[in-house]
């Protein structure tokens, strides 16, 4: 493999481990001020730590959950980790698999492609609300739209993933050991 993927795949999967890792430390955080609040002299000898400092905790880990989650599905999860329903799939012949394999593709291609528009200009909306809480961690630019932007980018990365594995089906089958087209070329 080519040095470029390779590093690509490093940098998404590092983007990944690093938004679980922010919401493991957040998570850990909400613990400790939880647990503290019930200690008032606590937050009276060290002020940073009064518990209403803190409401925008849980709408940060929400915030990274959001983007692992798409960011993931969009990056990092491999064609071969998805849960299928292959029980018709794999009772057919090698032909009509293939068939099955390429229009289904092209259908979950179409099909995100085709809610990219009415996505975006729900984005148009979404850039005039705030967070309730996050503006309080990183100020008052923080829109809504930012929070749901990886949306746009899963929209995109995964319907052009699906085209790849249907031209590479067309082009190779669905049996050919290389048919994880998109997989094998990143590791």
């Amino acid at each position: 493999m080519s040095r470029l993927p390779k590093l690509f795949t490093g940098f998404t999967h590092a983007v990944a481990a690093s938004l679980v890792g922010l919401m493991f430390l957040t998570f850990i955080l909400q613990i400790v001020i939880r647990y503290s609040a019930q200690l008032p002299w606590l937050a009276e000898m060290f002020p940073f730590m009064e518990p209403s400092r803190y409401g925008w905790t849980l709408e940060f880990c929400l915030f990274l959950w959001v983007w692992l989650v798409f960011w993931g599905n969009a990056f990092v999860v491999r064609q071969q980790d998805h849960v299928t329903f292959d029980i018709l799939y794999n009772s057919v012949r090698p032909k009509v698999r293939r068939g099955f394999f390429v229009i289904f593709s092209l259908v979950i291609a179409v099909g995100l492609l085709a809610s990219l528009e009415p996505t975006w200009s729900k984005f148009y909306v979404l850039r005039l609300k705030k967070t309730a809480t996050l503006s309080s961690l990183f100020g008052d630019w923080v829109r809504m739209r930012d929070v749901y932007l990886v949306y746009a980018l899963f929209l995109i990365v995964v319907p052009l993933r699906f085209a790849w594995l249907a031209y590479h089906a067309i082009r190779y089958g669905v049996d050919d050991p290389t048919n994880d087209a998109m997989d094998s070329s990143l590791k």
